[in-house]
Parts: C-alpha cells; structure tokens; sequence
C-alpha cells in the first residue's frame, strides 16, 4: 500500500493522524490498546513459566505483535484493492490509535497546575499514574522532574517513534512500533519474574527505536539550546542504562537548561541515577515547557516531511 503512495499523500496522511488525536484523544472506550494489554497479559500468563524464557519470551513477543500487524497489513491491503482512499483513512485511523502525543499532555499539565496550586498531594497522586518511581514523599521538585523526564522520554516513545515507523511503512508500521513498545513497558523489568522472559521484548524495542530516538534527540536540540543539548548528549547519553532513553531525555534536559536524573526512589529503595542536562532543578513551569517542546518537535517533524514531500514532488 504505502509503496504506491507518494511521500506528500503519506505526509498527509500524518498529519490527519496527528489532529485526530489532538482533537479527539485517547478512545475512553474499548482502546485498541487496552485490548492488547490483557492479550498481552493472557500470553505472558502462560508463556513465561519454566526453562528456556528468554526464547519463551521471544515467542510470546511474536504471538502478540506478529498477527496483528500481518492482520492490519492485510486488511489495508484489500481495502487498496477496493477504494484507494478508503485504505489511506484506514492508515490514519491506525497512526490515531497508535499515536499518545494529547494523552502526554492530559497526564501532565494537570501535575504542574497541582503544583503551581501548591497542592502536593494532588500532584503526588497524579504523577504516581505516569511513572514507576515512589512518589510518596515526594517534593515539588521530584515531582516537576518526572513530569519532565516522562514528557520527554515518552515523547519519543508515544509520538516519534511512532511516526518515523509510520512514514516507513504506514499503518502496520506505527501498529508494530507501538505494539512492541507497549510490550517492553509491561514485560521488560529488570525482577525476577521478568528479568529473562522481558529481555526479547526490550531488546527488539531497543533496536525499532534505535534511529527515533536519535532523530529525536536531535530534534529537541534544534528546538532549545543546541550547544548545551549535543554536550549534554554526547556526554551523558552513554552513562545512561537504556541507549535510548538516554540521548532523548539527555539531550531535552540539555535544551531546556534543566538538571534532571539524580536520586530517586523504587519499590522503597533509593537509587541513584546518572545526571541529565544542566542547569537549574525543574520547577512546575518546566512541565509546561517540556510539553511546549514536545509539541514544536511534533510541528517539526510534520513540517519537515511535507517540505521534502513538496521538494520530491516538484
């Protein structure tokens, strides 16, 4: 399908994807995602048991993914052979569904007005809904920096992973990003139940966001302070565990001059994290100002393809 459609119709295709989501928002109804979350579930309840769950996983990760890409394939494919544009408002309805870019903001901005407010408790409980880490006892400037860190490693994770595996191979292929992110977010913990059975699942997350993350980071370092990001990157990414996450959230904290990373708390244990960026501690201002350099990034990207549709196609 996408093969036979030029990079301007495939740009504006994206673009559709994107106001839907802005406009329309998550499904709070039978989400396409929240149906694969318990088949997910469903598999991972019966596959990671015994010996040999490093491949038992790699094999669950295939049943979860692989079908119901082939099956979005196939269906685009039949709807090509029928209407033409009927099968490209298919591929923007899957780029909708598979797209979190409003959701990033609606679990946000709301920690930063609790804060602005003063209300700690408040914000507390709702960053608690976005991040892994204890936030109990946690003070303004702990929960302003997981705002901003999540903003902008979910950045990538929700919204520009998703549309580079899109303009590469349409709706099956923000489909196979999103499913496989979405398992590597639920399989692929670093415990006992996971350690083995996760690894397949982060591993080929990993590699599908390799070039993302780096077009990513480069994006947040045009759209801030670009000497102070590509330092930050080049010498903080390494230190971070993930070789994702790292040159996202340390080239963003670069361009926003913030000092993320640091302390924090999991599961009641304190663990101490490389430093990201540089700079002043983030405040709840700066939650706004992740989410304003999010959204610049997802202008961005939607311009830059449309430029270079218009130039290919001229």
């Amino acid at each position: 399908m996408m093969q036979v459609m030029s990079l301007m119709s495939v740009a504006w295709l994206m673009l559709a994807g994107v106001l839907l989501d802005l406009l329309l928002g998550e499904a709070r109804r039978w989400h396409p995602l929240v149906g694969f979350g318990r088949w997910a579930n469903a598999i991972e309840r019966r596959c990671n048991r015994g010996r040999a769950r490093f491949w038992r996983g790699l094999a669950a990760w295939a049943l979860a993914v692989l079908p119901l890409t082939a099956l979005a394939w196939w269906l685009l494919m039949q709807l090509a052979a029928v209407q033409f544009w009927c099968a490209a408002a298919v591929h923007a309805l899957l780029l909708y569904f598979c797209i979190g870019l409003r959701s990033l903001r609606e679990h946000a901005l709301p920690i930063a007005q609790a804060l602005a407010a003063g209300d700690l408790p408040a914000a507390r409980r709702l960053t608690a809904r976005i991040v892994s880490r204890d936030t109990g006892a946690a003070e303004e400037t702990d929960l302003a920096k997981a705002g901003v860190e999540s903003l902008l490693e979910n950045g990538n994770d929700a919204v520009f992973g998703t549309l580079f595996w899109f303009l590469l191979a349409g709706g099956p292929g923000a489909v196979l990003f999103r499913l496989s992110n979405t398992l590597d977010a639920m399989w692929g913990y670093r415990t006992p139940r996971y350690q083995q059975f996760g690894c397949a699942a982060a591993r080929i997350d990993d590699v599908l966001n390799w070039l993302p993350a780096r077009l990513t980071a480069l994006s947040y370092a045009v759209l801030g302070d670009w000497r102070q990001a590509w330092s930050c990157w080049r010498r903080q990414a390494p230190q971070w565990s993930s070789p994702n996450a790292g040159p996202v959230m340390a080239a963003g904290a670069g361009a926003l001059n913030l000092a993320l990373g640091g302390a924090a708390t999991y599961h009641g244990e304190l663990e101490q994290r490389p430093l990201l960026g540089a700079g002043v501690a983030p405040q709840a201002a700066d939650i706004v100002r992740a989410w304003q350099l999010v959204m610049r990034t997802t202008v961005l990207w939607l311009v830059v393809t449309l430029v270079i549709a218009w130039i290919l196609k001229s």
